[in-house]
C-alpha cells in the first residue's frame, strides 16, 4: 500500500465527517504510518530497485537477440549444431588454429543460451561488451589457451560496470569499478565472458531463487530445482547453453547444481585459485573458506581449464596465491591408485540410487587394478553441527539477518529466515525441549546459536584444525590417495532445500577438511530406484530423512553422480582421479 492513499483517505474523511470522527481518523492514520509505513517504504524501495535491475536484464537480452538475428542475416555459414557439439578440447584446437570463427562460437552459445533462459531462468543479464572482447583478442598475437572460449560466471563473481548482488537488492546500485582476479586471467588466456548466472538470495541455500532474478529450473526437468548455490551455472551448461562456467563453493555449491544437472564440477583447495573481487555470502568468515572453481561437460574441460588459470597472471594479480602451476605430471601418473570409499557418511543415508552408483563405480575401479579401502568419515554428526554450522552462523546469524532486514526474503528462503530471526535464548529452550524427541532437529538448531564468545569462536577455530588432524591421520592410516564417496542426488523436486540443510553432509565436510573435491555423472535414477526408495527410512527415520525422501521423489532419468577428493593441494590427483572413474563408467556403458 502507498502512504499517499491513506492520506487521500484521510482528507476525505476530513472533508465528510464531524470533529470527533476527523479526530479518530487522524490517529488512526498516524498510528498505521507510524507502524506500518517504513515496512511499506521498504518495500517501495526494493520494488524500485528490482525493476531498475530487470528492466537492464531485459535490455541485455534484447541487444544479445539483436547481435544473434545480425550475425545470422550475414550468413557465415557456421555449423552452430556441430559447434555446440564439440568437447571444450576440440573446440579450443579449432579456435587455435583458425577452423573455426570466435565469432561463430560465441553466437552458437549466445543463441542456445537465449533459448534455454527463456526455459530455465538461469541467466541474470548478458555481458554485451563481448564483441569488445573480440576485438581485443584479435590485437594480441599470441593465442592464450582459451582462445575464443565462451565462458559464464556465477553472479557475484566482480565483473566491471555490473553488480555482484547475491541476490540482494541493496547490492544492485553497487557496479564493479573493475573485474574480478578470476575474470581477468580468464581474458588474459583468451576466453570471452558472455553471461552471469543466477543464485539463491544470499548465496546460503541450494535452491536459486531470488526476488530479483526469479527461480532457476533443472534442466531435465522443469518440476526440480538446478540446486545451488551456483544453480544457473548448472543449469546453464547442464543445459547446452555454455561449454565451460565459474561458481563458487562453502559447502558444496559447485558440486551440488553439478550433480543436479548432470555436469562436472570441481572445488579446488582454497585459495587455490584467487577470490578477490568476488562479493562473499558472510562478510568476514575464515573458519570455512569459499572457493572459486571451473563448471564443464567432462573432466578433459576441467583440466583444461585449471591449466589455463593457474599462471603468473594470477599469481602476480593476487600474491596471497600460491604460485603453483598445475601440475602434469601428477596428473598423468598411471598407477594404480588405493581408494577410500563409503557409500554413506552416516549422517545422511543416499537414496538407492545413489548407493547403487557408489557401488558400480567401486566394482569399476577394482576390476581397473585399483585397490579399493572402506573408510568412515569419523565423527560426521560433530562436523556437520559443531564445526559447519557453527562457522556459517557463527554470529547466530546477525550477518546474514542484517542482509535480509534490508529486502523482500525469497520465499524459498523461509526456513534460513526464521533461523537467523530467532533469539540464542529461545533456541536454546527449543533444543532443549526437542531433544528426546528429535535429537538432530535438536542438535541443529542448538547450532545455529553460533559462538557465544570469542573464547568459544577461538575454541571453534582449534577444534576445526584439530579435526582435519584426526582425519588425515584415519588417512595416512589407511595409506589413502584419494577417496570415492556419494554425492546428493538427484535433483529435489521444487520447495524442499529451503528446510534440507542438514542433507549436504556429503559436500561440506570437504570445505571444512579444505580438501579439493568435485563431482562425475555416472548414472541415472532407473525404475528399480524408484521403487526402492519406498522402503527409504535413513538412518534415523526423523523429519529430516523423510523430508529427503520426498524431495528426491520422482526423479527417474535424472542425472546421479559420485563425489571424488584427494588431500590439500593434490588438486591434480583428484582431478586424474575424476578422469579414470569418468574414462571407465563411458567404456563400461560402451560395452553394455
Amino acid at each position: 500500500m502507498d502512504l499517499s492513499l491513506l492520506h487521500d483517505k484521510w482528507k476525505q474523511v476530513l472533508s465528510e465527517h464531524n470533529w470527533q470522527w476527523k479526530v479518530l481518523a487522524t490517529v488512526g492514520c498516524v498510528l498505521v504510518a507510524t507502524i506500518y509505513g517504513p515496512k511499506w517504504n521498504k518495500k517501495r524501495r526494493f520494488l524500485k530497485k528490482v525493476k531498475q535491475e530487470r528492466e537492464r536484464r531485459a535490455k541485455s537480452v534484447r541487444l544479445m537477440e539483436g547481435k544473434v538475428t545480425k550475425f545470422k542475416k550475414q550468413g557465415s555459414g557456421a555449423d552452430c549444431r556441430r559447434i555446440l557439439n564439440m568437447s571444450l578440447p576440440e573446440l579450443v584446437k579449432e579456435l587455435q588454429d583458425g577452423s573455426v570463427p570466435v565469432e561463430s562460437v560465441l553466437y552458437s552459445y549466445v543463441n542456445k543460451a537465449l533459448e534455454l533462459d527463456k526455459d530455465l531462468n538461469c541467466v541474470t543479464v548478458f555481458l554485451t561488451d563481448c564483441e569488445a572482447q573480440i576485438e581485443e583478442l584479435k590485437k594480441i598475437k599470441t593465442k592464450g589457451p582459451l582462445y575464443g572460449v565462451p565462458i559464464s560466471i556465477k553472479e557475484h563473481i566482480g565483473y566491471k560496470g555490473h553488480p555482484s548482488t547475491c541476490g540482494l537488492a541493496q547490492y544492485i546500485d553497487e557496479l564493479e569499478n573493475e573485474d574480478s582476479v578470476i575474470v581477468k586471467v580468464l581474458k588474459k588466456q583468451g576466453a570471452i565472458v558472455f553471461a552471469k548466472t543466477n543464485v539463491p538470495q544470499t548465496l546460503i541455500s541450494y535452491e536459486s531463487s531470488n526476488p530479483i532474478y526469479g527461480f532457476t529450473c533443472n534442466p531435465h526437468n522443469q518440476s526440480k530445482g538446478s540446486s545451488g548455490s551456483t544453480g544457473g551455472e548448472g543449469a546453464l551448461i547442464g543445459g547446452g547453453g555454455s561449454i565451460l562456467g565459474f561458481g563458487t563453493d562453502i559447502g558444496g555449491s559447485i558440486r551440488l547444481p553439478s550433480s543436479f544437472c548432470g555436469i562436472t564440477g570441481f572445488k579446488p583447495t582454497p585459495n587455490r585459485l584467487s577470490t578477490l573481487g568476488i562479493r562473499p555470502c558472510i562478510d568476514g568468515l575464515q573458519s570455512v573458506l569459499v572457493c572459486v572453481g571451473p563448471m564443464a561437460r567432462d573432466v578433459d574441460s576441467l583440466v583444461l581449464c585449471m591449466k589455463a588459470v593457474l599462471c603468473d597472471e594470477m599469481f602476480k594479480l593476487d600474491p596471497t596465491v600460491p604460485p603453483l602451476p598445475f601440475n602434469d605430471k601428477v596428473y598423468t601418473e598411471s598407477k594404480p591408485l588405493r581408494v577410500g570409499y563409503y557409500e554413506t557418511d552416516g549422517f545422511t543415508l543416499p537414496n538407492p540410487g545413489m548407493r547403487r552408483a557408489v557401488l558400480e563405480i567401486k566394482t569399476l575401479l577394482e576390476a581397473a587394478g585399483h585397490t579399493l579401502v572402506p573408510f568412515t568419515p569419523p565423527r560426521l554428526d560433530y562436523v556437520k553441527y559443531e564445526l559447519f554450522l557453527k562457522a556459517i552462523l557463527g554470529d547466530g546469524g546477525k550477518t546474514l539477518k542484517e542482509k535480509l532486514d534490508k529486502n523482500i526474503c525469497d520465499p524459498h528462503l523461509k526456513d534460513l529466515n526464521i533461523i537467523v530471526s530467532t533469539p540464542g535464548f529461545l533456541k536454546k529452550l527449543m533444543s532443549f525441549v526437542l531433544w528426546p524427541l528429535y535429537p538432530r532437529i535438536s542438535k541443529f538448531i542448538n547450532a545455529t546459536r553460533g559462538a557465544s564468545s570469542v573464547k568459544d569462536h577461538w575454541h571453534h577455530q582449534t577444534a576445526l584444525q584439530e579435526y582435519q588432524t584426526e582425519f588425515i591421520a584415519e588417512w595416512r592410516k589407511l595409506d589413502l590417495d584419494v577417496i570415492l564417496c556419494p554425492m546428493l542426488g538427484p535433483a529435489f523436486n521444487i520447495g524442499y532445500a529451503k528446510g534440507l540443510l542438514v542433507a549436504i553432509s556429503s559436500t561440506m565436510l570437504y570445505n571444512v577438511l579444505q580438501f579439493p573435491a568435485g563431482v562425475v555423472t555416472v548414472t541415472s535414477v532407473t525404475e528399480e530406484d524408484e521403487a526402492e526408495l519406498k522402503n527409504y527410512k535413513g538412518h534415523y527415520n526423523d523429519p529430516f530423512d523423510r523430508l529427503f525422501k520426498e524431495a528426491v521423489s520422482g526423479g527417474v532419468g535424472l542425472p546421479l553422480s559420485v563425489q571424488c577428493a584427494s588431500l590439500p593441494y593434490q588438486d591434480e590427483l583428484c582431478l586424474r582421479f575424476m578422469k579414470e572413474v569418468e574414462t571407465l563408467n563411458r567404456a563400461h556403458k560402451n560395452i553394455k
